[in-house]
């Protein structure tokens, strides 16, 4: 990595000031419920675990679970998303509220179910996932509705940053992202995305793409493996210049990140952790990013900031926020930090 440092007070300035950014997060929410219990034997219907069930939870996932990233942050998120009129609808709101979380961006539809995704866990692996949900785009009526909710929320609360996580579950539509996109920019906000495949190339003019690399391979229709740094620095500068993109953030798994810019290109190696489950680690990672953006932060700082907090998550089991004074502590234990 090219020569880089930064003071450790200034590190610590940075993890205070997230206190006093507002984050809107627009995206599929769902509720992620978890079943746990021993496995002792095997079916005799089938060549399958039973899992002897001790413990049932339920916990906010998707784009809710990036909210619980930035309020672990110490910043207040704003969710603007769609749940169904059903059971499990008043118990993702009953979730919000029992986790401090503002409901006012969260719009009821008639005609969708509240996604669910529940996952069995045996002797501390995870053996299952049921997923309870609709994938179809919600109706353009109700597009409408959401604009306006968040046209409303943007004039009305001091929002420092906007975050897409797009989970591919209909909430986000080409047209959503456009006018919110262009909403933004007239209001000098940055815009921060976790895309999935199907609105891969309709983040045009954002200020930080962050997919993962199956979803750039999925997204760019390109061949390349983790291991080929300049092949890839080389496809996500094509298609950066392409959407007229700020800043792409492409996460590696154990070989790290990179980040790409028009000033900047780096490659960030992964730390070595106890990896314990991988669920929820790109919401941590945008949400981190996406509060160093609101404060201006270098590119550098903000990959290995982000890339330390999805590293951090990965050793707990399930679906879990960061731990702020934990990743302030590692972030002060970086090489470049003096």
């Amino acid at each position: 990595m090219k020569k880089y440092s930064v003071k450790k007070e200034q590190i610590r300035e940075t993890f205070r000031y997230f206190n006093n950014l507002n984050v809107l997060i627009i995206g599929d929410v769902m509720i992620d419920s978890y079943l746990w219990g021993k496995v002792n034997r095997i079916s005799p219907e089938a060549p399958v675990p039973i899992v002897a069930v001790s413990k049932r939870e339920r916990r906010l996932g998707g784009a809710a679970n990036v909210a619980l990233n930035i309020q672990a942050m110490g910043a207040n998120p704003i969710l603007c998303s769609v749940i169904g009129v059903d059971y499990e609808g008043q118990a993702f709101l009953d979730l919000l509220k029992a986790q401090k979380l503002s409901q006012k961006g969260i719009l009821k539809c008639r005609d969708r179910i509240t996604t669910v995704k529940t996952r069995v866990i045996g002797n501390n692996s995870q053996l299952l996932r049921v997923d309870d949900e609709v994938e179809s785009d919600i109706e353009a009526s109700e597009t409408q509705q959401l604009l306006t909710l968040i046209s409303y929320i943007i004039s009305h609360d001091k929002i420092d940053v906007i975050i897409f996580e797009d989970y591919n579950k209909g909430l986000i539509t080409p047209r959503l992202i456009a006018k919110v996109v262009e909403l933004a920019r007239s209001k000098s906000i940055p815009t921060c995305v976790d895309p999935k495949k199907k609105n891969f190339s309709a983040y045009k003019g954002v200020s930080l793409f962050k997919p993962n690399l199956k979803e750039l391979r999925e997204g760019v229709k390109l061949d390349v493996s983790g291991d080929n740094i300049n092949e890839l620095q080389r496809a996500v500068s094509s298609f950066r210049v392409k959407q007229k993109i700020d800043t792409v953030l492409v996460t590696l798994a154990e070989k790290g990140v990179i980040t790409n810019s028009r000033k900047l290109k780096e490659h960030l190696p992964a730390h070595i952790r106890s990896i314990a489950d991988v669920s929820g680690a790109g919401d941590t990672v945008i949400s981190v990013a996406a509060l160093c953006r609101a404060l201006e932060c270098n590119d550098v700082l903000t990959a290995a900031i982000a890339n330390l907090a999805g590293g951090l998550v990965c050793e707990q089991i399930g679906v879990v926020p960061v731990n702020k004074e934990q990743l302030l502590e590692e972030t002060l234990k970086l090489d470049f930090v003096r």
